[in-house]
């Protein structure tokens, strides 16, 4: 049952992550001016830092929830 449940818990850690990834995409197109330019955010350079920022989070995301160990693993 842990397996399973570790395996659920990776992919949705994964989603999360590449969904953060994904959304500051957006917000980098949006930050400068390229895509999505009917929003408050086109334009803006601030946009732009916070979405790298979000994207990096989300990498991050991504990377620990697939290369930690798991606690099943060694029982």
């Amino acid at each position: 049952m842990g397996e399973i449940f570790n395996g659920i818990m990776r992919a949705i850690s994964s989603l999360l992550g590449l969904a953060m990834v994904l959304m500051g995409g957006i917000w980098i197109l949006q930050g400068f001016n390229i895509a999505f330019l009917d929003s408050f955010m086109a334009n803006d350079k601030q946009w732009a830092l916070w979405g790298l920022l979000l994207a990096i989070a989300g990498i991050a995301q991504i990377v620990w929830s697939n290369t930690r160990e798991s606690y099943y693993r060694d029982r």
